[in-house]
């Protein structure tokens, strides 16, 4: 069985932690009920701390609906997230918990939610398979008990990695071609780890002009280094990064902080 390393820490992820130790590394914030559900990950809530409604469940990416957006492809098995999310929350009450930053620039809060009997909705969404990990610099708390939930549904075949719109893809150029524009999850071998100036590649393949590359640049670069990691060191690792697909020569991810890159270990 593959053993999936987190790059924070570069230790095997640990056994899933109960929903009271993933409160535990959190700060607590207000409570309120949760009186419609937006999409898999976005609920309305009130009253309204601190004049906000909405609240995106931060730290999670559950397939997107259109919402009005004109010529938007509906991502598959988007309505079945919805309404996962719905059995789980709408009308109860939820205490929201900060790891991060807590408001976005649309005005929503990006919070963890929990219910009165102490579920963590985001754990339990990724367990069920119903979103994916989707972290920010500036949002990266309980990233490893993420993965671990992830994986494990990844592994079962549950809800949306079921469906190959969701698969880990390889980095091979043409395929990911097609993709530009979509956020991703790749897995491969790094060819060749350099740092050209203040930036780091790591390079799929032996042609930088062409292959899929991950690109870390230098405030990135201190992020990893901050959390004693150095990303120039990732040659030869066959690693999984997630992102959204670019062009720079060929297929790029930027990687703008470690939680998007995980060590794949040998079996």
């Amino acid at each position: 069985m593959i053993r999936w390393l987190a790059i924070v820490a570069l230790l095997a992820l640990p056994a899933m932690a109960d929903d009271a130790a993933v409160r535990g590394q959190l700060e607590v914030g207000a409570k309120a009920t949760v009186t419609e559900v937006v999409d898999g990950d976005t609920v309305i809530i009130s009253p309204a701390p601190g004049g906000a409604r909405q609240v995106r469940l931060v730290g999670i990416q559950a397939p997107k609906l259109p919402l009005g957006r004109k010529g938007f492809r509906q991502w598959p098995l988007a309505p079945n997230s919805k309404r996962a999310l719905e059995r789980l929350a709408l009308g109860k009450a939820v205490t929201l918990y900060f790891g991060g930053t807590r408001m976005d620039r649309h005005g929503r809060h990006l919070a963890h939610l929990f219910l009165d009997d102490g579920l963590w909705v985001q754990g339990r969404l990724l367990a069920d398979g119903m979103a994916r990990v989707y972290t920010f610099p500036d949002n990266r708390a309980v990233a490893a008990d993420m993965y671990v939930r992830e994986r494990n549904a990844r592994d079962a075949g549950l809800g949306i990695w079921s469906h190959p719109f969701y698969s880990v893809r390889a980095p091979d150029v043409d395929p990911l071609m097609r993709r530009l524009g979509t956020f991703q999850i790749i897995e491969g071998r790094v060819v060749a780890a350099a740092r050209v100036k203040s930036r780091i590649y790591l390079n799929f393949g032996e042609d930088w002009r062409s292959d899929f590359t991950v690109t870390i640049n230098g405030r990135a670069r201190r992020v990893f280094e901050k959390a004693g990691l150095d990303a120039a060191g990732l040659g030869n690792k066959r690693i999984q990064v997630r992102g959204w697909l670019r062009k720079h020569n060929g297929p790029m991810i930027e990687a703008t902080h470690p939680e998007q890159i995980e060590i794949v270990a040998p079996k």
